[in-house]
C-alpha cells in the first residue's frame, strides 16, 4: 500500500507517524512545499523573541527522525490531483502515484483587499521566511502596525511587544479576539494591552497604505488617522489551501468535505487539519477549525482509517487558550451560548478576572475564562463528557467558581453508581 500525504504540518506529521505504527509494511510519503523540515507555525512567536532558533520550531528533532521511521519527505508543491488516475502532478518532480491519499495542506493568510497591500514592508507571520523578515525589521523602537487582533494576531502581539517595538493594533471588530471572547472579555483584554503600552484601535479599518517618507509606510485608517510604520503585519484571517483541487472531483466548500471517518467523497482520499471541514463536537455540524489540537486529532484519525482501522471522528471541541502579555484567556465549545439556554457571568474588571458558563438544560456546553487558569481541564472535561450536572447546575448559576466541586461531585457519583452495578 502506498500512502501519500500532501502537507507537512502537524496533521501530516502525526498522520505519517500513526500510519507507520499501524501499517508497518506500507510505504509512506509526505510532500511539503516549504524548504525547511516540517515545523510548527505556533512556535513562530518563540522564534521572534529569540527563545528558540529555527530548529526549535521543527516538529520533530533530529535530522534522521523521518528516515528512521521510513517516512519519505519530498519538498515540492502539488499542482494537480487526478483522482481517477490516482496521481499527483508536482512542480519539480515526476507525477506521483498513490493508493491512499491524505490532504493536509493547511491554510494560507488572507490578504485583505486594501490599496497598497503589495508594498515592501508588509508581511504575514505565517512561515519561517516571514519570521526572518519580521526579526530583521522589528527592532526595539521600530513603529509596527499589526492588522488584526484575532487569535493569531494576539499571539503575534505578545512577541512584538517583547521585542520592544512601538506597537499599534488595528481590529475591525468591536473587541479583541471577537471569535473567541465576548464583549466583556474582549474589551478587558484591550484594556490590559493599553495598560501595557500597546495602542489598540477596535471598530477601525485600514483603508490604504502608501510609501512613506521618513518611515517605510503610511497607514491610513477609516477614522482619518495616518500612522507612520517601519513594518506592517497582516493577521486578518486564513483560508484553506484547496486551490489545487480544481477539476479533481473532490468536493469542497470552505475546506474539503468529509464524513465522520475524515473521508472525502472519493473513497481513497481523506483530509485533516486546517483544510478539512470536519465535525464540530458541540454543534454536530461540519466546519473548518484552524487550530493545532484539531489538526493533531484529525491526523491520527484519518491515518487509522487510511490503514483500514475503522475509527469514528466524534468531533473536535472548539477550544482556544491565549496568553496576551501575561493575561490568560480561554474559550470552549459554545461559548456564545445556545437558544433557550441559561448562563452565568462573574466579572472583576479591576483584577482582570472573568468567568462565563453556558448551559443547555443541565449540561455545560460552553465557557469563557479570563485571568483564571485553574479550571481549564475541568471546563473542557465537563463539555466533552456532556455530564448531567443535576442540582449542581443551580449551584453554579449562583456561584460559577464552584466548577471543580460540581465536577468532582458528579464524576464521583458516576463512579459510585458504576461500582454498584
Amino acid at each position: 500500500m502506498r500512502h501519500v500525504i500532501i502537507g507537512a504540518g502537524p496533521a501530516g506529521v502525526i498522520a505519517a507517524e500513526t500510519l507507520r505504527k499501524v501499517d508497518p509494511a506500507s510505504s509512506i510519503t509526505m510532500i511539503g512545499d516549504e524548504p525547511e523540515p516540517p515545523y510548527s507555525r505556533m512556535a513562530l512567536p518563540y522564534f521572534l523573541i529569540d527563545k528558540i532558533d529555527e530548529t526549535g520550531t521543527y516538529l520533530r528533532k533530529g535530522s534522521s527522525h523521518y528516515g528512521k521511521k521510513e517516512i519519505d519527505v519530498i519538498k515540492d508543491r502539488v499542482s494537480l490531483l487526478d483522482s481517477k488516475a490516482k496521481t499527483l502532478n508536482l512542480e519539480h518532480h515526476a507525477p506521483f502515484a498513490y493508493d491512499k491519499l491524505l490532504i493536509a495542506t493547511g491554510s494560507h493568510p488572507v490578504r485583505p483587499p486594501i490599496e497598497g497591500m503589495d508594498l515592501p514592508g508588509i508581511h504575514s507571520c505565517w512561515t519561517l521566511e516571514d519570521g526572518r523578515s519580521i526579526v530583521e525589521k522589528a527592532k526595539p523602537g521600530a513603529d509596527v502596525v499589526l492588522m488584526g487582533a484575532g487569535f493569531i494576531g494576539c499571539i503575534i502581539l505578545e512577541a512584538l511587544a517583547l521585542r520592544k517595538v512601538n506597537l499599534t493594533v488595528i481590529e475591525m471588530g468591536d473587541r479583541m479576539v471577537p471569535r473567541m471572547m465576548d464583549q466583556t472579555a474582549g474589551n478587558l483584554i484591550k484594556d490590559w494591552c493599553l495598560g501595557k503600552g500597546v495602542s489598540v484601535h477596535t471598530s477601525t479599518r485600514v483603508e490604504a497604505m502608501e510609501k512613506g517618507s521618513g518611515k517605510a509606510l503610511k497607514v491610513k485608517l477609516d477614522n482619518g488617522d495616518v500612522l507612520d510604520a517601519d513594518l506592517v503585519i497582516s493577521a486578518t484571517g486564513v483560508a484553506a489551501n484547496i486551490q489545487f483541487l480544481g477539476g479533481s472531483e473532490v468536493d469542497t466548500d470552505l475546506g474539503v468535505l468529509v464524513n465522520d471517518r475524515l473521508q472525502s467523497n472519493i473513497s481513497d482520499i481523506y483530509a485533516a487539519g486546517d483544510v478539512c471541514q470536519g465535525k464540530d463536537f458541540s454543534t454536530g455540524e461540519y466546519s473548518v477549525q484552524a487550530i493545532q489540537p484539531t489538526a493533531a486529532d484529525h491526523g491520527r484519525i484519518a491515518a487509522m482509517n487510511m490503514a483500514g482501522k475503522d475509527t469514528v471522528h466524534q468531533g473536535c471541541i472548539n477550544m482556544n487558550v491565549l496568553d496576551t502579555m501575561g493575561l490568560i484567556s480561554s474559550s470552549y465549545g459554545l461559548w456564545m451560548g445556545v437558544d433557550g439556554g441559561e448562563s452565568v457571568e462573574l466579572c472583576d474588571k479591576n483584577r482582570y478576572r472573568y468567568l462565563n458558563l453556558q448551559f443547555e438544560d443541565d449540561v455545560l456546553v460552553g465557557a469563557q475564562a479570563l485571568g483564571l487558569t485553574q479550571h481549564v481541564g475541568v471546563l473542557r472535561g465537563l463539555i466533552q463528557t456532556k455530564l448531567n450536572l443535576g442540582k449542581w447546575k443551580d449551584h453554579l448559576l449562583k456561584d460559577p467558581t464552584r466548577i471543580m466541586e460540581a465536577y468532582l461531585a458528579n464524576t464521583q457519583a458516576i463512579g459510585h453508581n458504576a461500582g454498584m452495578v
